[in-house]
């Protein structure tokens, strides 16, 4: 091969090479401090286009699994709230019996009167309580905008997504289930859960029981539940009560079943989540042991081929030898 001066052929080789060694080297160690093979689109157009659209289904998937949490804390509360009432009820069965052997006192079944009513306040309160983020299944539709002055609910009802194609579940306000139970249907502006259950006549402004139906202030029995004569009937108020407890207990039944829904798209939800993280690992992320190997070896290509380029640039002073 002839010596020039103009032309360094072993020179142009030589730093072709250190230039693609440079680029496989710089794409490296991009991989090995990201962790990633595909950063952006220039590294690979399709796994990046993929990989972008599943990671906005991981950010839905997220979304739809916040949702998720939010209906299970509603439901909770709810839930926490119904037991509650449940055991407020077997006061109430236990005060409501007590009539029968204090028929003859008006004083004795005044008192009882002003413990039932006390009772049934307490339920009231602890269904309007009852609320998670403006969300109440314990009050009436009706009554959910008109007691939201004072105790914050806006909504009887909670809507929420369950997939990543937007389709949603509800879980419906509890009234329906418990008129249907008491059959007395509870709908005006100032509903009260106790009158949903057929236990109170009336209700004071803030929608909490202000008097029931077996006695009355002045300690005189009511005709609520009558018997054939249209006295009190002694059997027929412990069955009212033990209605309301049904009513109540099928409340808690409901609240059950939606619990094991929500756990169960929870779990799936949560499954789907690391499926699609997995998959965009796959797609994107570096092997990094894979990745050490070649950072040692562009490495060395690297050394090499400086060395290989500075051999080449000696020539052009190799050739001065000739003329000396």
């Amino acid at each position: 091969m002839s010596l020039s001066i103009n032309t360094n052929t072993s020179a142009m080789v030589a730093l072709e090479t250190l230039n693609a060694t440079q680029t496989q080297l710089s794409a490296t160690e991009n991989a090995v401090s990201t962790g990633k093979k595909v950063a952006n689109a220039s590294d690979s157009p399709a796994a990046f286009g993929i990989a972008s659209q599943m990671n906005g289904n991981i950010a839905g998937q997220g979304a739809v699994n916040d949702g998720l949490s939010f209906a299970s804390t509603v439901v909770s509360s709810t839930n926490s709230a119904a037991n509650q009432i449940l055991s407020v009820l077997a006061e109430v069965q236990a005060a409501v019996t007590t009539i029968g052997s204090n028929e003859g006192s008006n004083t004795s079944l005044a008192q009882i009167n002003t413990e039932i009513t006390g009772y049934l306040k307490q339920i009231d309160t602890i269904a309007t309580n009852a609320t998670t983020n403006g969300v109440n299944l314990l009050v009436s539709s009706a009554s959910a905008s008109a007691t939201g002055s004072f105790n914050g609910i806006t909504a009887a009802s909670v809507v929420y997504v369950t997939g990543l194609q937007g389709s949603t579940a509800t879980i419906n306000n509890l009234f329906s289930i418990i008129n249907g139970v008491s059959s007395v249907t509870a709908t005006g502006s100032t509903a009260s859960l106790t009158e949903a259950l057929g236990l109170s006549t009336s209700v004071d402004a803030n929608g909490l029981a202000s008097s029931n139906g077996f006695l009355t202030s002045a300690g005189s029995t009511q005709s609520s539940w009558g018997g054939g004569s249209g006295a009190f009937d002694l059997t027929k108020a412990i069955a009212a009560v033990q209605k309301a407890i049904t009513a109540m207990t099928n409340v808690t039944s409901e609240l059950g079943q939606n619990t094991k829904n929500i756990a169960n798209m929870t779990t799936f939800g949560q499954t789907v989540a690391d499926n699609l993280t997995t998959g965009v690992g796959s797609l994107t992320d570096a092997d990094m042991s894979a990745e050490s190997a070649k950072l040692t070896s562009l490495q060395t290509k690297q050394s090499l081929a400086i060395k290989s380029l500075s051999i080449a640039n000696g020539q052009s002073q190799n050739i001065l030898s000739l003329f000396q």
